[in-house]
């Protein structure tokens, strides 16, 4: 069990320690579920509050913040404090240590100093692996790939052959990099191509033969980066699809083919990029939002959840709604419908005398 002084805690953290007890910490918790050898983490409102009716002797606290007979341990940023603390804690997933004998290795694989590879992993030929890299069981390495240095995989993570993954990169379960793209095309203009020229379908019961457009570029992954569980990166048609050094990407997002994806991004949840997009850096794609195919988002934007984006924006872009719209658009929009719908009601509150003048003029 990892356990800490509230000076060691203060220090990490570089908080303000007031200190009315002396109490080695063996853990964190919110203060309802904190006990006297707990940290409670007070960081809002709420949990400020409900530190009066908590056993902890000791609170993590926004600066300004005191309680009578706790220890207070008083930051200027609490989330950055409470990574900091999370950190302490943390352990990673255990395994074993080095080559696992129910690994497949292929002989020509050259694998760094200090490297586990878990059980039933597969290393195909040529593949390059980094010193301190883990992989934990059931993950698929394709031939020619090149993973980094410190690297940490997750179990049932997919990686196609020749993608290029960076250094300090952590890949949770089922992440895929280098599956085909979505790509196909038909001897004669389909309906999706005349609907973009002409804006709409004129022509239907055609029936073309659908050609699969092979995927021969491939995924180059930068360093720090981190990808959630069950997350999908498909290579490139010809030229590689890239994502930039530390990037954060969540569960269940989908990104297409050729996509250029910045430095700094914070991709959520169910977002889900069509392929050669090129997303600038410290961009924010909140979750669920959709963006089609070939725009581009200029660097420092937020895309806000559920967007739907159908065309580019500038750098600097808030961008709300479906179809999606700067922020300040969206809201004049608001403000339009709440004034139609006063209008409407003024129309019906005089509406009986517009009827009766109506008739009276008959």
């Amino acid at each position: 069990m990892k356990t800490f002084t509230l000076e060691q805690i203060a220090e990490i953290t570089g908080g303000m320690l007031s200190k009315t007890h002396d109490v080695n910490i063996t853990r964190i918790a919110p203060p309802l579920l904190a006990d006297e050898t707990t940290l409670a983490l007070a960081l809002g409102e709420d949990e400020i509050a409900n530190m009066q009716n908590s056993k902890a002797k000791a609170a993590l606290v926004p600066l300004g913040v005191n309680f009578d007979n706790i220890s207070t341990i008083e930051v200027e940023r609490p989330r950055l404090a409470m990574m900091k603390l999370i950190t302490m804690f943390y352990e990673k997933p255990e395994f074993n240590k080095g080559i696992h004998e129910r690994a497949v290795v292929h002989e020509t694989a050259k694998i760094g100093q200090n490297v586990s590879i878990g059980a039933n992993v597969v290393i195909g030929k040529n593949v390059v692996i980094g010193d301190n890299t883990e992989i934990m069981p059931n993950s698929y390495i394709g031939s020619g790939a090149i993973i980094g240095s410190n690297c940490f995989f997750h179990p049932s993570v997919n990686i196609g052959d020749n993608v290029v993954v960076g250094n300090s990169v952590i890949l949770h379960h089922g992440v895929s990099l280098g599956a085909d793209g979505f790509s196909f095309v038909t001897e004669a203009p389909d309906n999706i191509e005349k609907a973009r020229q002409n804006g709409e379908i004129t022509d239907g019961n055609v029936e073309q033969v659908i050609f699969k457009i092979p995927s021969i570029g491939s995924v180059i992954i930068g360093n720090n980066v981190e990808i959630g569980a069950n997350t999908a990166i498909d290579r490139g048609t010809i030229e590689n699809t890239t994502i930039g050094d530390n990037t954060k990407i969540d569960d269940l997002v989908m990104i297409g083919h050729n996509c250029k994806i910045g430095q700094g991004c914070l991709i959520v949840s169910q977002a889900g990029i069509a392929g050669s997009c090129v997303i600038g850096d410290r961009v924010v794609i909140a979750g669920q939002a959709g963006l089609a195919d070939h725009i581009k988002i200029g660097s420092d934007s937020i895309i806000t959840a559920k967007a739907g984006v159908t065309k580019s924006f500038a750098e600097k872009s808030i961008v709300v709604g479906i179809p999606a719209v700067p922020r300040k658009e969206f809201i004049k929009q608001l403000k339009i419908m709440k004034d139609a719908g006063d209008i409407i009601a003024k129309f019906r509150k005089y509406e009986p005398l517009l009827h009766s003048f109506e008739e009276e003029k008959v």
